[in-house]
């Protein structure tokens, strides 16, 4: 994330502001310390899960997923005669 010196964000606000609602957040800093972050007003707070589909989350992976069906793999590719 990019920080910006407060008198630079001064300069270049409606540039920032810009850059910011378009999804790349920055920091303004005032003596190197940061003091706040810009973000848009649509972007999830921080430590909220971004879910995909109305069943992210809701599936279990079994602990053998990667040995499930090995059996019949191995039986089709001549692993079993």
């Amino acid at each position: 994330m990019q920080t910006i010196n407060i008198h630079e964000a001064k300069t270049h606000l409606s540039r920032l502001v810009d850059q910011a609602a378009n999804g790349e957040p920055f920091v303004i800093a005032k003596a190197g310390k940061p003091l706040v972050k810009v973000v848009p007003l649509n972007a999830p707070a921080e430590g909220q899960i971004k879910r995909l589909g109305f069943m992210a989350g809701q599936g279990q992976v079994p602990d053998d997923f990667d040995r499930m069906g090995e059996r019949e793999i191995e039986a089709m590719f001549g692993g079993e005669s």
